[in-house]
């Protein structure tokens, strides 16, 4: 069965259509929030029902899905069952268990390829694994939505997007520039923060960076405040 998506309506119990028409929702029907994978599927593969979808910005937000009250009800008490049990326990365990050594495992890897990235002078080899633990611990996160956790790029080239992006909001006035709404501006700007930031890390691969006064040194120190 395909699926039926719309916008969130203008008032309660309604929905837009692609074509811009408003329809109110069924008699009978309600809205099963976001946030529970498993009985959104089963409740979708069940019969007919509606998903909401809003875009903000460049992403798709969930906002439910419509389906039979009765639909729904029936199907979260089976769900509700099968989580009871001591089977569904283990499981939940072992799953859990797995995804935490991957996680793991993974900010090993992203951590070393920030390192590698940074490849700064020996004479800079312990600000290096400083960088790089707190890129890493920003950066990782389940969930965080940032260039870390894709994987349409290799990790290396996660690796070096985040740590610009990281030296772009902890060592420069990027977050608080007053940028104007010009097509292309807001891009320029974070172009010119990165020239920056790679500027200020080449000097210290070279190790020739100051000991005294440097923003990362800044940065690193706020973090551990």
């Amino acid at each position: 069965m395909s699926d039926k998506t719309y916008r969130p309506g203008p008032r309660d119990r309604t929905v837009r259509a692609a074509n811009g028409d408003v329809l109110d929702v069924p008699k009978g029907w309600q809205l099963l929030p976001p946030g529970d994978g498993a009985l959104t599927r089963r409740v979708k593969a069940a019969g007919e029902h509606w998903l909401v979808q809003e875009k903000r910005g460049r992403r798709t937000f969930s906002q439910g899905v419509w389906a039979p009250a009765e639909t729904i009800e029936r199907l979260r008490a089976q769900r509700e069952a099968e989580c009871s049990t001591e089977a569904y326990a283990k499981k939940q365990e072992a799953s859990a268990n797995r995804r935490a050594k991957a996680q793991s495992e993974y900010v090993g890897e992203f951590t070393t390829a920030v390192r590698d990235y940074l490849a700064f002078h020996p004479s800079h080899a312990a600000l290096a694994d400083r960088l790089a633990g707190a890129i890493a611990d920003h950066a990782t996160p389940v969930g965080s939505g940032t260039v870390a956790r894709t994987k349409r790029i290799p990790v290396e080239q996660r690796a070096e997007a985040a740590v610009i992006a990281w030296m772009r909001h902890q060592t420069t006035a990027y977050d608080s520039m007053t940028i104007p709404r010009v097509k292309g501006k807001r891009r320029e700007v974070r172009r010119m923060l990165a020239r920056r930031s790679k500027e200020l890390l080449a000097r210290y691969r070279k190790g020739a960076a100051d000991e005294g006064s440097c923003v990362l040194r800044e940065a690193l120190a706020r973090r551990s405040d």
